[in-house]
């Protein structure tokens, strides 16, 4: 499962779509997240995924795959954080993990796009922390790559493919930006 990341309570949502599907998560988050005493231990003590951004470290796909394989739904964040330059919050450019393990593994990606959060638990910023607003989640189509793929992907094949997979949650953004009431968008 992908998913956009507009804020920090995208986990909390997500990881609850998750489990009301009856499905444990399992989610790639960044090693510094680990590094922390207090979310570290929760972290570790839930069985998340430790990724080590910028290091060649490919432990985070060998481990998300065996999770795939005893029947968990891994949750990728392409983007890799909650920020974004974007003003009208829409997903940025995406790294290539999540494309990589569904070619590895043969699972499908099921893209799953977020609205709302932003307006609750941002990093900074005016709506910092701010209850009572809803976050809207929808699933997307099952996206199988790996039919696009022939022979060893190169590095333009996993570019192109993730800035399809990030155009496809951009649509789906969009579609729920749209409908959000507006009554809980801040001006």
């Amino acid at each position: 499962m992908v998913g956009n990341h507009l804020s920090y309570i995208d986990p909390f949502a997500h990881g609850l779509f998750v489990v009301h599907a009856g499905r444990r998560p399992r989610f790639l988050a960044k090693q510094e997240l680990f590094d922390a005493f207090l979310v570290g231990t929760v972290l570790r003590g839930a069985g998340q995924i430790p990724v080590r951004r910028g290091t060649g470290d490919q432990s985070a796909l060998v481990d998300a795959a065996s999770a795939l394989d005893r029947g968990e739904v891994v949750v990728i964040y392409p983007e890799g954080t909650t920020a974004t330059t974007n003003p009208d919050f829409s997903p940025g450019r995406g790294k290539t993990g999540a494309i990589r393990l569904s070619l590895m593994t043969g699972v499908p990606i099921l893209p799953v796009w977020t609205w709302g959060g932003q307006y609750v638990w941002r990093k900074s910023g005016r709506q910092s922390l701010a209850f009572g607003r809803p976050i809207w989640l929808e699933a997307g189509e099952l996206v199988d790559v790996s039919g696009r793929v022939t022979g060893e992907p190169d590095g333009p094949m996993l570019r192109a493919l993730t800035d399809d997979l990030m155009d496809e949650l951009a649509r789906g953004v969009d579609g729920l930006r749209r409908r959000y009431p507006s009554r809980w968008t801040p001006r």
